[in-house]
């Protein structure tokens, strides 16, 4: 497939810099196609990980019978939004993800995984995290979300006050 390019393309940000909100947000929206063709979108904590994301899930529910029933997804964050009354705008930076999503089957993986994103929202205790997934991880579903197209944009404000600032090395 093809996915279509940003029409603001000066508001757009780089792959690196679009990677670098997926690393240091910690929750986003997974929007599937849900029961009777209905959009579903639901808030989600996730890790990021070369190219991929990764999310647990119960066993069962509306987002696992929507991934088993369509493996195309979205996934967006967003990093900022300051809403800036007086000029009816929001100074925002925002990332979409789009790609390919399924309940890892692999029992390592899917236990590196979860082992992952437990680090990410509670590092440094290595000994709760054992527990937790000895008692857990039989009880949950870990899932795998493939990217195969990532853009990210920004307010045009932010591009406007980045330009504006002296680049080192420059003329004074």
């Amino acid at each position: 497939m093809e996915f279509r390019e940003m029409r603001r393309k000066r508001q757009q940000l780089s792959e690196e810099e679009s990677i670098g909100i997926l690393q240091k947000a910690t929750s986003g929206t997974l929007a599937l196609l849900g029961d009777g063709g209905y959009p579903y979108a639901v808030p989600i904590s996730y890790v990021y990980v070369d190219g991929r994301l990764y999310f647990h899930s119960a066993m069962s529910g509306h987002k696992v019978d929507a991934i088993r029933g369509c493996d195309r997804a979205s996934f967006c964050v967003i990093e900022q939004d300051s809403v800036q009354p007086k000029e009816y705008t929001t100074y925002f930076r925002s990332v979409i993800a789009f790609g390919r999503v399924h309940v890892i089957e692999d029992e390592v993986e899917k236990l590196e995984m979860a082992r992952l994103l437990g680090r990410r929202y509670n590092p440094n205790d290595e000994e709760s995290l054992r527990k937790e997934l000895e008692h857990g991880l039989s009880r949950m579903l870990m899932i795998r979300f493939d990217i195969e197209h990532l853009t990210g944009k920004e307010a045009i404000e932010l591009v406007r006050a980045h330009q504006s600032k002296p680049q080192p090395g420059g003329m004074v």
